[in-house]
């Protein structure tokens, strides 16, 4: 490969290669955001390595973990030390990584140390954005982020055990936590947001723009991506597209506009990848999408493995008054001991991916 976007050739020359993937977005249960899960203090690779021993017993080859740029700027290459730990022991239960180095959503103002604990009842409570809107905007701080970006992709850079890069996670979506707020309070802030995304163009998707050249410039031999989150999003989402050398995208929604996602995304002749999903309570469900997700040759990580300090067992805030009295668990497969939260969902999983991939022994 180059330093350049990859052909459609080169896309399906590597997906050929793939098994079906098939995983989730993972967090350690003791960690309640990024900082905490790699941060040297709270770096807990015994919970990962039984974690994602549990993941793999559920037929899981793929996890997508998020960075934090801030990890680089304190800790450099004994940072990096602990991104091989995890890449190493995700290997050995047969799992590769998809890695996030960026991202938009939930909370600004990051700072290093001990994490505060998660908000009693509130999803994600503590979900940090990477670099965060005020640095983004502050172009004195690009040259750190550029040095970040070539510092982790470069030491990984032809390393079989990193599935690809996603460059920058549901870009521009910065205001999830106004969506916590009151309804008149939300509806206003939510408008501001959009008035201020059509006027300009957001500072980080030039960051993204400029991340994903910084990339290519150490010559990866993985795939470079950036997932749609939005499907009404037509210009942000053509710039995505664009971008990525494999198209990847979130959906939280019922399995007929799922279907009808899928199919206008595989118009573009790419290999495609669900990188979010699974909203119980909005018919986003194992049981309806993963023999879909099989049967159209697109991969699949739903969010979150165990019930843990993210709480995103929770519903959303900002979910409908019907759901705060119906909903079951939102994301997440299994309890903290490992066991699942519904063992037909671990029987659809096993089954679907011994189907796909065979056995795992």
């Amino acid at each position: 490969m180059s330093n350049h976007r990859w052909s459609t050739v080169e896309a399906w020359a590597w997906f050929e290669t793939q098994p079906w993937l098939v995983g989730c977005n993972y967090i350690p249960r003791t960690a309640v955001n990024q900082l905490e899960m790699w941060q040297s203090a709270t770096f807990d690779l015994e919970t990962i390595d039984q974690e994602l021993g549990w993941a793999a017993g559920l037929g899981m080859n793929t996890v997508r973990v998020f960075l934090h740029d801030l990890l680089w700027r304190g800790e450099g290459e004994k940072f990096l030390d602990r991104v091989d730990q995890f890449l190493e022991i995700a290997s050995r239960h047969g799992i590769r990584t998809l890695v996030v180095l960026f991202d938009d959503c939930w909370h600004d103002g990051a700072k290093p140390g001990a994490q505060p604990p998660p908000v009693p009842g509130v999803h994600n409570s503590r979900w940090l954005q990477s670099p965060g809107r005020r640095a983004a905007r502050d172009r004195g701080t690009w040259v750190r982020l550029e040095q970040y970006v070539k510092a982790v992709v470069g030491r990984f850079r032809d390393d079989d055990r990193v599935l690809g890069w996603d460059i920058t996670n549901e870009v521009t979506n910065h205001y999830l936590p106004a969506l916590e707020l009151v309804p008149p309070i939300r509806a206003i802030a939510l408008t501001a947001v959009r008035v201020r995304q059509r006027l300009s163009r957001p500072v980080t998707v030039e960051l993204m723009v400029a991340a994903f050249g910084w990339a290519r410039s150490v010559d990866p031999t993985q795939p470079l991506t950036a997932g749609a989150w939005r499907k009404s999003s037509g210009e942000l989402n053509r710039t995505l597209f664009e971008l990525s050398d494999i198209i990847t995208f979130h959906n939280y929604e019922p399995l007929s506009e799922l279907a009808q996602q899928v199919d206008e995304l595989q118009q573009l002749n790419r290999p495609t990848l669900c990188t979010e999903w699974l909203a119980r309570g909005y018919d986003s469900e194992i049981a309806t999408h993963i023999p879909f997700f099989r049967s159209q040759k697109v991969g699949c990580l739903n969010w979150g493995l165990v019930d843990g300090k993210t709480q995103t067992t929770v519903r959303w805030k900002w979910a409908s008054p019907r759901l705060r009295r119906t909903l079951p668990w939102f994301h997440d497969l299994l309890r903290r001991d490992g066991t699942p939260y519904r063992e037909e969902e671990a029987f659809v999983l096993r089954n679907e991916t011994h189907a796909a991939n065979g056995s795992r022994s």
